[in-house]
């Protein structure tokens, strides 16, 4: 038996009973029959008890305890705070408040509560990051010692980065200065697709796994699995983002959809993919660089190489040195959605041009 269908039952017996009394205090007002006036009264009663009681108990105690779980502790603590300071100076200003004439004197000190106690936790709330950067200054030492901004904020990793595998070179530099944390959900998902009965998802997932050995065995590398969880929600990313809003933490992943959900919702992103994109090696035309060309390209002639970091190299004349490294010319480097392309001459041509000229 569910909590809100036991409310239900208890709130059609409540009003079925106040629905008696009051069909027999009418019915002497009606000098009708009591016993009709009650039976009408009780069951109309019991019906609006068990229709309504849910949207007056179980219904906003859970929208309440939904909201509760968005917000972070921070948050909390010091709308707690404000709260009490605000009762404080409410307290301090009632007694000359309620020295004032009939009715002022009754409803002021009153409002005065009200007025304050929100003021108070408005602006506690607003200023939150300020308060609690003063309260570690004075009290708990540097904001590095607690993992603060300065170069320890903690970030989350989702499920798709950790399976990509680049965070573990990543980290391993050093560019991570904080811990990274891993929500016991993400490593329930990734478990999840180990099991899979798809041999693809089974490798990815395997290799997420993999990643995370090697990540905790190294220890230049600080990641920590965490039991923080959010409830009510189902869905992993939706977790991972209210959780990066309650710890204020960036999320780190190559997840389009993912990136750009928390984007949307004020959360920071570490983008694995746009971080590859910036450190790729910037060729400008007329520079030479070393391709080994293994395919051949769309168009007539054209060879197709990758450099180290994976940027396609597209090289004119380039069929016939399939399986060759050769040291090309770029011509022109062109910036798509999907990265970065260049395209070439051998430098051998253009020497055989220069000769022959």
């Amino acid at each position: 038996m569910s909590v809100e269908f036991f409310v239900r039952l208890i709130g059609m017996v409540v009003m079925a009973v106040g629905g008696i009394y009051l069909g027999v205090y009418l019915s002497r007002l009606a000098d009708g029959p009591a016993e009709l006036w009650g039976s009408v009264f009780a069951l109309v009663g019991a019906l609006m008890g068990l229709v309504v009681t849910p949207f007056i108990t179980t219904r906003p105690i859970r929208a309440v305890r939904a909201k509760m779980a968005q917000l972070s502790a921070h948050t909390m603590v010091a709308g707690l705070a404000g709260l009490v300071v605000g009762l404080i100076i409410a307290a301090l200003v009632s007694f000359p408040l309620s020295l004032l004439p009939s009715p002022f004197g009754q409803l002021l000190p009153f409002l005065g509560a009200l007025v304050f106690g929100y003021l108070g936790v408005a602006v506690f709330v607003m200023r939150q990051r300020d308060i609690f950067s003063l309260v570690r200054s004075r009290f708990g030492g540097s904001s590095e010692e607690h993992g603060g901004d300065a170069g320890g904020q903690p970030v989350l990793l989702d499920t798709s980065v950790i399976i990509d595998g680049r965070i573990a070179d990543i980290a391993r530099t050093g560019f991570i200065r904080g811990s990274m944390l891993i929500p016991a959900f993400v490593l329930n998902e990734l478990q999840h697709i180990a099991d899979s009965s798809d041999s693809l998802r089974r490798q990815r997932g395997r290799r997420g796994l993999d990643i995370l050995n090697r990540l905790q065995k190294d220890t230049s590398v600080p990641i920590r699995i965490t039991d923080l969880d959010v409830e009510g929600v189902r869905a992993v990313d939706d977790k991972l983002v209210i959780l990066a809003k309650q710890l204020r933490c960036p999320i780190v992943t190559n997840d389009y959809n993912l990136n750009r959900v928390a984007e949307l919702q004020g959360v920071p992103v570490l983008n694995i993919n746009e971080l590859a994109n910036a450190v790729k090696a910037i060729y400008l035309p007329g520079e030479t660089i070393d391709v080994h060309i293994i395919q051949e390209g769309k168009e007539v002639g054209q060879g197709v190489g990758y450099l180290d970091d994976g940027t396609m190299v597209v090289v004119e004349d380039g069929k016939s040195y399939i399986e060759q490294t050769i040291p090309v010319m770029v011509t022109k480097v062109l910036q798509t959605a999907a990265g970065r392309m260049i395209f070439a001459r051998p430098e051998l041509a253009q020497r055989g041009e220069r000769a022959a000229g």
